[in-house]
C-alpha cells in the first residue's frame, strides 16, 4: 500500500525506516538516523519550494514502512516534478518495489500536471544510477562536488519525460 505520510502520525515509522536504511544515509551524508533527519524529510523542499506542496509518500507492507518518497513540484521549472528521495529499507531492496513505487510517483506527477520528472543520483551510488537509467532516465547533467552533511559528492541530475 502506498499512502501520504504525516509528520505527526508517521515520524516514528520514518525514523524506524531510516534506521533500517542507515547504509544509504551514511553514504549520502555520514549522518546517523535521528529525529532531526526525520524532521528534514518532512520539511525539505527544493530551492524556492514549499514543503507543504510536496508529496511525502510511504510504501507499507504488513503495516510496516518499507520505503519513502519525497516528490516536489515546480522545480527546476513550472512543469517539472523533482524526486528528492526514494529510499528503501535494506530488507526491501532488490525485489521490484522500486519500479512499482516509481510507477506510482510518475502517475502522481502527471496528475499534478508535470511533464518531466527529475532527480539527482550520487556518483558514489552506481547501483542507484543503473536503476534510474534502466527506468528511462537520462540526459545526465553533472554538478561539481558539493557537501552533503559530512560527505562531498558529485551529483548527476537525470530526467525522464512523463
Amino acid at each position: 500500500m502506498i499512502r501520504t505520510l504525516d509528520p505527526a502520525g508517521d515520524a516514528e515509522a520514518v525514523l524506524d525506516l531510516y534506521r533500517r536504511a542507515a547504509d544509504f544515509l551514511d553514504l549520502e551524508s555520514g549522518r546517523t538516523p535521528d529525529d532531526a533527519v526525520v524532521e528534514e524529510y518532512f520539511t525539505d523542499a527544493p530551492p524556492g519550494g514549499d514543503s507543504t506542496a510536496s508529496l511525502k509518500l510511504g510504501l507499507l507492507e504488513d503495516g510496516r514502512l518499507m520505503g519513502i518518497v519525497d516528490l516536489a513540484f515546480g522545480y527546476p521549472s513550472a512543469r517539472d516534478a523533482y524526486l528528492g528521495l526514494m529510499m528503501f529499507a535494506r530488507e526491501a531492496r532488490g525485489r521490484g518495489r522500486g519500479r512499482a513505487f516509481l510507477r506510482h510517483v510518475e502517475q502522481a506527477a502527471r496528475n499534478r500536471g508535470a511533464t518531466r520528472l527529475l532527480l539527482a543520483v550520487l556518483e558514489a551510488n552506481p547501483r542507484g544510477r543503473a536503476f534510474w537509467e534502466s527506468e528511462g532516465f537520462g540526459s545526465p547533467r553533472v554538478f561539481p562536488p558539493a557537501r552533503i552533511g559530512d560527505r562531498v559528492h558529485v551529483r548527476i541530475r537525470l530526467h525522464k519525460s512523463l
